[in-house]
Formats: structure tokens, sequence, C-alpha cells
């Protein structure tokens, strides 16, 4: 059940903080098969026709309300960057009905077959990323002055990458990691914290950006993008070919203003080769 994975309550743990004037980050505690700690994070953005993009829902708190609100109110586009990040999209659906829902090849599938889980709706998604169309960024001309987008199909979890034009911000979910996730975890008491200690060691050792980050190489190379790497280096590529100086992570710290830096670090063999 969904409601195993949510913090108990989100407004006592949840950190709200404006990225740019038209990028908020709502980020939370997140426990990864009740044992690693890997935070979570959803990013709400204001185009420049003043509709907003939520992607990667969180729960829709009073404060989170209020921040939309304060955003202008009006929620266009609803996005699961890919296939799991799609708990609370049913909630946002339902109090912005008028919105476009857009996900990953595959979500409408396994969210239709959840049959005990009041928190997943049916709803149908306007726009879905496939491997053919997986740089068209033409949702709707308003979404196309804004975003430019990469599908990473090869990733096991399906990555929608989006790049927000007129800030310089890149938004994904699981195509890189930034832990530890210290933001994400800073309004939780020590003590319930919880997670295993040795397995938040070994997972931060491979979802790390610091240092030389080989443990995250290897863990993109062998691991993430073995099912098609020539595919994946391509849409990684391309990534890189885009002017952003933050990232936002769905897990572990925003990286603002050296955000370039650290993913030409940690995507050095898929931007220039390995052997």
């Amino acid at each position: 059940m969904s409601s195993k994975l949510i913090p108990r309550s989100p407004s006592e743990v949840m950190v709200i903080r404006d990225i740019t004037p038209n990028v908020v980050t709502f980020s939370v505690p997140f426990l990864r098969f009740g044992t690693v700690r890997i935070g979570g994070r959803g990013t709400l953005v204001r185009l420049t026709s003043g509709s907003l993009a939520m992607v990667s829902p969180v729960a829709l708190t009073p404060e989170v309300k209020a921040k939309v609100a304060e955003k202008g109110g009006n929620v266009g586009y609803i996005i699961a960057p890919d296939i799991e990040h799609h708990i609370f999209i049913s909630e946002w659906a339902k109090e912005f009905p008028n919105a476009k829902l857009i996900g990953p090849k595959g979500l409408q599938e396994k969210r239709d077959k959840v049959t005990n889980d009041e928190k997943i709706g049916k709803e149908k998604f306007s726009f879905i990323y496939t491997p053919e169309n997986h740089q068209d960024n033409n949702v709707d001309q308003d979404f196309a002055a804004n975003f430019e987008v990469e599908y990473v199909d090869p990733h096991p979890n399906k990555e929608i990458v989006l790049f927000y034009k007129p800030d310089k911000v890149l938004i994904e979910a699981d195509l890189m990691f930034n832990l530890p996730c210290i933001e994400q975890y800073s309004r939780v008491p020590e003590a319930e914290k919880g997670g295993n200690a040795l397995a938040n060691k070994l997972f931060n050792g491979l979802n790390s950006t610091s240092g030389e980050a080989k443990g995250m190489k290897r863990f993109l190379w062998y691991g993430m993008s073995a099912s098609n790497r020539p595919s994946f280096n391509k849409s990684v590529q391309r990534i890189d070919s885009w002017d952003f100086n933050t990232l936002i992570p769905c897990h572990g710290e925003t990286l603002v203003g050296n955000g370039k830096d650290i993913f030409r670090k940690v995507f050095e063999w898929h931007l220039q080769g390995h052997k």
C-alpha cells in the first residue's frame, strides 16, 4: 500500500524552498525498503505564461496549497517523472482537474492494475513519453516554450528529464541521486530517522557525488545503463548539451549553481567513453 511510503505527518517534516522566484521544491523524508534513507522531493515550476507545472507530486498539505496559490494557483501540468514517482498524481488531479497529466510509457498500465489502494486512481494521462517521442516537448505551445525534455527509456525506472529553460534548471527523478539526503531529513528528530546504518552507508557510497564519485559512476555504468548503454549515452549527451546550472534531483541534495559541473563528473564515462 502506498500509504506505507508516506510520512505520517507531512506538514511537520516537509521543507519548502524557493530555488528561484519561479521554482519551488518540497522535500520530505522517505525510506526505501524501510531501510535506506533516500528522501523525496517534488518541484513546482511557474511557466512564463503563469501556468504551473508540478513534477513528482508530493502530499497536498495546507502549506503546499498555500505555496501553489502564492505562485498563481493555475496548475496546468502534473508530471510523473518516472514509473515510481506517481503516488500523489490522483490527489493533485482531483484538486486541479484541468491539468494535463504527463508520464512515461508503462505507468498508465501500472496504475490501472492497482485495485486495493485508495491513493492510486485511474486517471488517464494526456501525454505519454515513449522511445519514439523521447525528445518531444510539444505537449502544447506553453510547455514547449519553457521545457526541453529527454525520456531515458533504458533506465529501469523510465526517466523523464526536464530542462526549465528560463531559469536554467534541470529537474530529474532517479537519473542520478545526490546522497546523503540532509535537507529531506532536516525536520525529522534524530531518533525517528530510521533505517539501517550499514545499508545507508553502502547505498550512500553508490549515490554520492562527492570526490571522484567512483561508486556512482560504476552504479550508473554497470547497473542503470546496462540494458542499452548506447541509447543511455545519447540521452546523457543531449542533457549535457542544455545550458543548466542548477540540478534538482528527487533524492538527496539540490545542486544550486554547480549542477552542470557535478552532472558532467558523475556521467563522465557516458560522455567521454569508458574502457
